[in-house]
């Protein structure tokens, strides 16, 4: 009989696309009792853009070592966002640099991808803008730059090629396989055909759980470091798989988790892949366990620092009430704030009755803007059950109740944390984090569903 391992701290990377971070969590209570962040870059130089992977490593040696002794941790979990994998040559050094996701490509190259890929019916995963689909970047490598593909031994999920760079272990994960690349087939649990296609099998790491601790930390960053002993390095996890993992711990479905930071990410637990539309961003995701979830997505939280930053400064926090006069008034705003995902895709946006608009009431159009397009997403993906809200969109009380509003549902606020490192740190075999009980929100906007229903009209026009 096998015991579970027992931590004290657990020390997780956490590496989303607008900002990095390390924390260090209390296994007891999931609490968060250190941490040190950092903006995570693109690099402009080289074939193409890309992350700084060297800054990065320098950020994570940095903070494990400021923590070693101070509060410690006898674990080390991982998570990063999707759409990125890493190509290693033979001494493990980049084959070819982390292409960012958002890198657009010649019309040619998409257009010779787009001929290769699978069906939707296979892989469940859209044609998505720039990288966001992997496929199409191994694709952009491989045939713009042969003579550096040529030297590729070794492809890794994103947070897996951290896990190597700690334990010297390498591994590929299905929650970042299975994250609208074209490489996983959701339904059987395998490679799609596009693996054979593009003629990386043998390149693929193994899969391992995301449960799986790799091994323990190399010898040399335990030494770099200052650790008295190695401890154990866990395979690691897609970011917003990491948000849903609490919830599929502790609630039976059916019910919805909008996880909050660059994108908005929706999931529809206990939900059907039947009536997914690939053209209107909805898709499957693949839980930690390996099961397909309905998903759909927009980038929220970049649109919202756009229109944060057009609108500039506001005094006060809108209101309910706020909200009324806007919903009165007819002052609305129409996708999309950023192109190339999301449920409407191809609309350009525009403002709508804000011809005399104060700052105050373009950001209460912009937060009602934020709940009609989550509200979308939900419904096409058959989304039922209360709406767990967690990152920071949790913080925005007018958000939130436009979104109950508009649902008809409870919809259950999770402020203080993305969620994505309390997930991560589950991986090792803790309970999750014990929260207070929210009371759940539900609002009821006067004049909300006639307002959804012309800003609805008018997207038709």
């Amino acid at each position: 009989m096998t015991t579970e391992p027992t931590y004290r701290r657990i020390a997780v990377l956490d590496i989303g696309k607008t900002n990095a971070k390390v924390v260090v969590l209390d296994a007891q209570t999931g609490a968060e009792i250190a941490a040190v962040r950092m903006s995570n870059v693109t690099l402009k130089t080289g074939p193409y853009p890309h992350y700084d992977i060297d800054r990065l490593w320098d950020f994570v040696i940095g903070a494990l070592k400021g923590f070693a002794a101070t509060p410690g941790f006898d674990a080390i979990s991982i998570t990063t966002h999707g759409a990125s994998v890493v190509l290693l040559a033979e001494d493990g050094s980049l084959a070819l640099p982390v292409l960012d996701y958002e890198h657009r490509y010649p019309e040619a190259v998409q257009e010779a991808y787009e001929r290769l890929r699978p069906s939707f019916s296979e892989t469940f995963s859209p044609r998505l803008s720039g990288g966001l689909n992997v496929g199409a970047q191994i694709h952009y490598q491989k045939s713009a730059f042969p003579k550096e593909f040529a030297r590729v031994r070794t492809i890794l999920t994103y947070p897996q090629y951290w896990a190597l760079r700690l334990t010297g272990i390498a591994a590929n994960e299905v929650t970042s396989l299975g994250c609208h690349t074209d490489l996983w087939n959701p339904t059987t649990g395998v490679y799609s055909s596009l693996v054979d296609t593009l003629g990386i099998r043998s390149l693929m790491a193994p899969i391992r759980s995301a449960f799986d601790a790799l091994g323990p930390l190399l010898p040399v960053i335990v030494k770099e470091i200052g650790l008295d002993a190695p401890v154990p390095v866990y395979c690691g996890i897609h970011d917003s798989n990491a948000s849903l993992l609490p919830h599929l711990v502790e609630n039976e479905a059916p019910f919805s988790v909008v996880s909050t930071g660059t994108w908005v990410i929706n999931f529809a637990v206990g939900g059907d892949l039947d009536h997914l539309d690939p053209a209107r961003d909805a898709l499957a995701n693949v839980d930690a366990y390996g099961r397909a979830v309905p998903s759909s997505r927009f980038m929220g939280g970049r649109e919202f620092e756009i229109l944060a930053d057009e609108i500039g400064p506001i005094s006060q926090e809108t209101t309910e009430e706020m909200l009324a006069a806007v919903i009165e008034k007819g002052i609305m705003l129409l996708p999309n704030v950023v192109d190339g995902s999301g449920p409407f895709p191809g609309k350009v946006r525009r403002w709508i009755g804000d011809a005399s608009a104060n700052p105050a009431e373009h950001l209460a159009a912009a937060n009602l803007y934020l709940a009609l397009m989550t509200e979308a997403c939900l419904g096409l993906i058959g989304a039922k059950g209360p709406i767990f809200v967690e990152g920071p969109f949790a913080l925005n009380r007018a958000y939130l109740a436009g979104l109950s509003s508009l649902a008809g549902s409870d919809v259950i606020a999770l402020p203080g944390s993305t969620g994505t490192s309390q997930g991560a740190a589950l991986l090792t075999g803790i309970r999750p984090m014990a929260v207070a009980e929210n009371r759940p929100i539900r609002a009821d906007l006067p004049g909300l569903q006639n307002y959804r229903q012309a800003w609805r009209q008018a997207l038709a026009e």
